[in-house]
Formats: structure tokens, sequence, C-alpha cells
């Protein structure tokens, strides 16, 4: 029973404790979608011309029309989430992200109209590619390559990798060989150092390219092309093409020498210290009279009887 009944209690604090919004207090998730389209409007009015500032109000009534809110219940309800400034937090943190995911969406596209790249975001595995992500790549000169270059910004490393993937699709004829597609990309680097890989593509299937260095110091930009080399009617189709940063942590790991093996293992002498060795005076040479006077004066070697 006891049990029971601080439950209750409990169930009754929790309650309490919880905010109950008016009834003429509009609903937050019906309240985040105005204020973002709020927000927008508003901006879009800012960038208006002074000729043209009798747009502003239009701008933020045609956003109450779509919600069906008057500007007495936008103003009453923002007073409320004024006074419980923890919900109103909440909301414009998703609208903070909302906004951020849209302007990347818009950079993305003018990245793309302009073929310039955008600034990379920060992070550990990050997507660098800015341009068309499908292409249909013919003989035509204007249609036979796709080329980029993407300079290193304020997010880039010395020691990140790059890994530049695309998938390629061939169209399958009998008795035909096919046409070879050619893909490169290299790192250049502000020493002027410049480290490269590259690879010819005869099938279909998904290819992709990887460099990283770890000693050639700041990185300048990174370049790269898809060249397309068939005849009149052929055609190559590249699709999913990504080119992800990856950043490298850690030591460098130094290369395992092999040991080798008992066929093949060569012992070297320990080096002797030159304190340790004792120097040699030359053998002097004698001559007959000397050898013969010599062995006259030695005394004669007595021989020891040998034993049975």
């Amino acid at each position: 029973m006891k049990k029971l009944c601080f439950f209750f209690i409990l169930m009754l604090t929790v309650m309490a404790c919880k905010v109950k919004r008016p009834d003429g207090v509009i609903a937050e998730s019906q309240m985040e979608e105005l204020l973002y389209d709020y927000h927008l409007a508003r901006s879009m009015g800012e960038n208006l011309p002074v000729s043209d500032n009798y747009k502003k109000a239009l701008y933020i009534q045609s956003v109450f029309q779509k919600y069906d809110v008057t500007q007495a219940e936008f103003d009453s309800s923002m007073v409320w989430y004024t006074r419980h400034t923890d919900i109103l937090a909440k909301i414009y943190e998703k609208i903070n992200d909302r906004l951020k995911e849209e302007q990347a969406s818009i950079n993305h596209m003018v990245a793309i109209r302009d073929k310039k790249s955008p600034v990379s975001q920060p992070g550990d595995s990050v997507e660098l590619w800015f341009m068309e992500q499908v292409s249909c790549l013919t003989n035509a000169q204007d249609n036979n390559k796709i080329s980029f270059v993407i300079p290193a910004d304020v997010n880039s490393q010395d020691r990140d990798a790059l890994v530049w993937k695309a998938s390629f699709f061939y169209p399958s004829k009998a008795g035909k060989a096919m046409p070879e597609t050619y893909m490169a990309m290299q790192m250049v680097y502000r020493n002027d150092s410049v480290i490269t890989s590259s690879r010819k593509i005869t099938r279909s299937g998904e290819q992709e390219i990887r460099l990283q260095s770890d000693t050639l110091g700041a990185l300048r930009e990174v370049r790269g092309y898809i060249y397309f080399e068939g005849g009149k009617d052929d055609y190559v189709l590249v699709h999913n093409i990504s080119m992800k940063r990856y950043r490298v942590t850690g030591e460098i790991a130094k290369p395992v020498e092999p040991v080798p093996t008992d066929s093949t293992r060569t012992v070297k002498s320990a080096p002797v210290s030159k304190d340790t060795l004792t120097p040699q005076e030359p053998v002097k040479r004698m001559n007959p009279e000397e050898l013969n006077h010599r062995r006259r004066t030695m005394p004669a070697r007595k021989l020891q009887p040998m034993k049975r």
C-alpha cells in the first residue's frame, strides 16, 4: 500500500512540474514550422531594394496565411514562449539545424554552377565532391572529360587521406572491345611536390584512387580528371562519384624489415674495439749464416722414451 501511494505521489509531482501550454498558444511542432518560414520571409524582405519595402509585409503575411494564424495569435504565442525559454531554445535549435542544412545545399548548388568548391566541413570523414555525381561521357570534345580542382581550405590538415570513387558502366557490345577510360588524381603541395595516381578502366564496376602523404607538408590543392577515349557510338556512364577526406591520427607506422630464413641468414662477427688490438712487430728475416749460428747455439732437445 505504501509503494502504491508513493507511486501516485511521484506521478502527481511529475505532472505538476510539466509546463502546460494554454489553448490559445500555437503548438510546438507548428511553431517550429512557422518560425522557420517566418525567418526566411524576413531574410528575403531584407534583401529587397528600398523601392520594394512594401513587399516585406506581404512576405510575412503570406506565412501567416499558410499556417492559418493571425498576427495577434503569433504575437501572443511568442509572449508565452519567451516566458518559457527552455522550450523556445529547443525549437530554435531545430530551426538552426535546418537552416544549416539548407545553406549547405545552396552552397553545393552554387559550387556546381560556378564550378568552384565550397569550404569543406570539419570532421574525421568529410565529403569533398562538389560536382555532378552522374555524367555520361562520349567521344565529343566538349563531353569526353570530367576535370576538377579542389583547393585546400582552413579545414585541411597535412596528413589527410583522400579516396576518390566512381562507378563506370559500359554498354555491352558483342564482338567489340570496350573503349578505354582514364582516371587520375594528384595532390599538389605548397612546396610544389606532387604525388599522382592513375589507372586505365576497360570494364564496368566501381573504381577508386587513394592518395595520402605524411612528409610533404601543407597541401595546396587536389586535382584530377576522368577522360573517355572511345569511338563514334561509344559512351560510358560515370555515376556515384564521391571524394572522401579521412583524418589520419597517431604516429606513422615504420615498415617492418623481414627476418631472413636459416638458408639466407648471415652472421656478422661483433665489432672489436680498436683499444683491444695489440700491434704486431714485423717478422725479421735471417740470412743463412745467422740461421746456422742459431742452430749451433740452440740447446739440443731431449727425446722422451715412448711408452708402450
